[in-house]
């Protein structure tokens, strides 16, 4: 028997005030530059890329995710500035601070071997952290123009990811399906 299966990725997301910043600059991609993609998920930091999953296995993804969240501690995210994936994706910046990369690789490597969930892709390049605000289905013309509109624009956030996010696909947008609080640092004060 076929099993049903659904995408799924896993992202962390800033706070509301930081998520209506950006939802607003991707309204403003869409009424100017006709780049609506972006707008089908809330504005994340992809960590696990869209994957395939069971959904009888789903609880056993929430126990891997929450087993895997419970030993690690929040981290610091500093959003800066914009940039590119030319010819297609504009992004706001997101610094690569070692606590990010450290939890990234983490992650990766810990889905991989207790779930095999491999990002094929992703072991082909760097991990470069960004939260999209134009995506492909931005023409390379619009993009020529929306770049050089951004390119110099200035952006700052600082925030605290405190939780991993599990997305789910509706066939329509992305939406959280649940989340997994980093508690290391929480429990730490407790023992």
């Amino acid at each position: 028997m076929l099993q049903s299966q659904r995408l799924y990725f896993i992202a962390f997301l800033p706070p509301q005030d930081i998520q209506d910043y950006a939802n607003q600059i991707k309204q403003y991609f869409a009424d100017k530059y006709a780049s609506r993609h972006a707008q089908k998920s809330p504005p994340h930091i992809t960590l696990q890329p869209p994957f395939k999953w069971a959904d009888a296995e789903v609880l056993r993804l929430e126990e891997c995710l929450k087993d895997f969240a419970s030993d690690r501690e929040s981290v610091p995210i500093t959003l800066s500035g914009f940039g590119t994936f030319a010819p297609r994706v504009i992004y706001i910046n997101v610094v690569r601070s070692l606590e990010l990369m450290t939890l990234y690789s983490d992650l990766i490597a810990y889905l991989e071997s207790n779930l095999r969930i491999v990002d094929k892709v992703g072991k082909t390049r760097p991990f470069a952290p960004h939260m999209t605000v134009a995506f492909r289905d931005l023409s390379r013309q619009n993009f020529k123009a929306a770049w050089s509109e951004f390119e110099k624009q200035q952006l700052h956030f600082e925030f605290t990811a405190s939780d991993l996010k599990l997305l789910l696909h509706d066939g329509k947008r992305w939406n959280v399906k649940s989340e997994f609080p980093l508690q290391k640092a929480y429990l730490q004060g407790f023992l």
